[in-house]
């Protein structure tokens, strides 16, 4: 009869542990209430919602811009339901045990630096003459062109750049994502896969003539990853950076776009009539 040398054994033993416990590991993290799911946090502000927040009203047919040049802009953040933003879970993913309600919103001295950078680049064109920047308090949930047409009177803008955005944050969490040997064998930590996605964009519209102008989207992917101790603070931290990334992405797109807006105001006399 063989007999095993003594570590060998041992060595055997630990691969047979080590077996039964990642192929038992799921069930034992059910038993204990570790959570092994996928979930997610969408943060969106809507420009679509905000000029036509009823579906049933006809859509607003837009007339030919006249531009009184040098223009008035005006630079403002769409608001969300309640003010603020859609805050919800995305549906086909399970939502963690874990609150997400605290997860970082825009706040609004972000929002204010963003259009602060936005009105810096808007100086730099010849047809505009000045930039005013408008609080979200200032604009009604839902407001349409009236709410629009009440902002030009109070604050004589003559266009206006609607910035929205829509951030979704992916939370993978399992039990294999960090793992440390010891003596007795894998010792496992959950661990948690932060993926967030970012969209800013500026919709520049005509006031009077309800005439979209031109956009200027910018996007951002954000990966990352935390363990749950450290878990709301990162998911602020890469929040904070994509839309920090975002914004350089579509103040980049902006440039373009107001350079070509510049050449189709001289080149399409009959889709713009410009007084100076």
């Amino acid at each position: 009869m063989h007999i095993m040398p003594k570590k060998e054994a041992m060595k055997r033993r630990g691969m047979i542990f080590f077996a039964a416990y990642v192929v038992f590991l799921p069930v034992i993290a059910s038993i204990n209430g570790c959570p092994v799911s996928t979930g997610s946090t969408k943060h969106i502000t809507s420009t679509v919602d905000y000029l036509y927040p009823d579906t049933k009203d006809p859509l607003v047919t837009p007339g030919i811009p006249v531009l009184a040049l040098p223009l008035h802009v005006g630079i403002a953040f769409v608001p969300g339901e309640g003010g603020g933003d859609y805050g919800r879970g995305l549906q086909g993913f399970k939502k963690s045990s874990r609150s997400r309600d605290n997860v970082f919103v825009l706040a609004e001295r972000k929002k204010i630096a963003l259009m602060e950078e936005v009105a810096d680049h808007f100086k730099t064109c010849a047809f505009v003459k000045a930039i005013e920047i408008i609080p979200s308090a200032e604009l009604t949930p839902g407001g349409s062109f009236a709410d629009l047409d009440r902002i030009s009177a109070v604050h004589g803008v003559d266009v206006i750049a609607l910035l929205s955005y829509d951030q979704v944050q992916f939370t993978d969490e399992g039990m294999l994502s960090l793992t440390y040997w010891t003596v007795v064998g894998a010792y496992v930590v959950a661990g948690e896969k932060n993926d967030t996605h970012t969209m800013l964009d500026a919709a520049i519209y005509d006031i009077k003539s309800r005439k979209m102008l031109f956009r200027a989207p910018g996007t951002s992917h954000v990966k990352g990853s935390a363990t749950p101790t450290n878990l709301s603070e990162k998911l602020r931290a890469d929040s904070d950076k994509g839309f920090t990334e975002a914004a350089k992405s579509m103040i980049i797109n902006l440039d373009v776009q107001l350079a070509r807006f510049e050449e189709r105001v001289k080149e399409s006399p009959t889709e713009y009539k410009v007084i100076k």
